[in-house]
């Protein structure tokens, strides 16, 4: 089987320990030569000067493909824009456009009076400049404000009729889960292969088994015994490792290509689970690194 197409997702540093993890997770991850990279936003866009920082400097020094995430959090339209227009002059031609997530304790998400209502029309505006491929997310489990079983399949399809070339799926723990979602996707006219699973390669179980929790992720029955099982054996990572190496050997079963890690700025599982599946790493990179 061919390897697949691998790209990552890194969260800006807020200490100075934290750039340390970040630039060793760039630089672990590079020699794999990945399609791109990503780069958060915190909640209600409280990182927003970290992450355009982030953006240059894995941009700049590592040589790396990244896709900027841009929120329509607490900013006007002006100022959203201007954000975008900064990613463009620094050299960066892909955005992974969202709605974002709230302020913390705000409840539900307010758009700003003269900012962007949605992600749809967020994507429209980027989509109109015609600088930037747009990177969007997608819940294969229901979104927590999804108001009917096919609401996250319709919304998704909006933005790629806004403008969206490719979508990145909220984290999952079955195989079945991804291929129920493409097929309803692929039944509203979306092209199954523009859909790239994202995968969370476990090392705590506890702090992944909350953000599930949050974010709506179903979290199977024999998933949670299996992880109470290897937490007491001692064995928590390994599993975690086994389970998304599997998790991705199905999927390709499958006909999927492309995986996007959530590397939590933690490379050795991502690394590892990447040469299990194939993706080895470019031995001059490497050694540049």
């Amino acid at each position: 089987m061919t390897a697949p197409r691998v790209s990552f997702e890194f969260f800006p540093p807020q200490t100075l320990e934290a750039s340390f993890r970040l630039w060793e997770a760039a630089q672990a991850l590079a020699a794999l030569k990945p399609a791109f990279v990503s780069v958060t936003y915190g909640a209600g866009g409280t990182t927003r000067k970290l992450t355009h920082e982030a953006v240059q400097t894995i941009h700049n020094h590592y040589g790396l493909n990244v896709a900027a995430h841009l929120t329509c959090v607490d900013a006007t339209r002006a100022e959203t824009l201007e954000i975008a227009e900064a990613y463009s002059a620094a050299g960066v031609s892909e955005i992974v456009a969202l709605r974002g997530d709230p302020p913390k304790g705000q409840g539900a998400f307010r758009p700003h009076p003269d900012g962007f209502a949605n992600s749809c029309e967020l994507i429209e505006a980027l989509a109109a400049t015609g600088r930037f491929r747009l990177r969007v997310g997608a819940y294969p489990d229901p979104h927590p404000e999804a108001g009917a079983p096919d609401a996250d399949v319709r919304w998704l399809k909006r933005k790629f009729e806004a403008g969206a070339d490719t979508a990145i799926t909220q984290f999952f723990f079955e195989a079945e889960t991804f291929f129920r979602f493409r097929d309803a996707c692929e039944k509203q006219g979306i092209d199954g292969a523009k859909i790239i699973p994202g995968v969370l390669p476990i090392e705590k179980w506890a702090g992944v088994r909350r953000f599930a929790r949050r974010c709506g992720a179903h979290v199977p029955t024999h998933v949670d015994e299996a992880f109470e099982t290897a937490i007491r054996d001692g064995r928590e990572e390994l599993l975690g490792k086994a389970m998304a190496t599997e998790l991705c050997t199905d999927l390709m079963e499958g006909g999927v290509r492309d995986f996007h890690f959530y590397t939590l700025n933690k490379p050795h599982l991502t690394r590892d689970i990447c040469h299990a599946l194939g993706v080895l790493p470019d031995a001059h990179l490497e050694k540049v690194a």
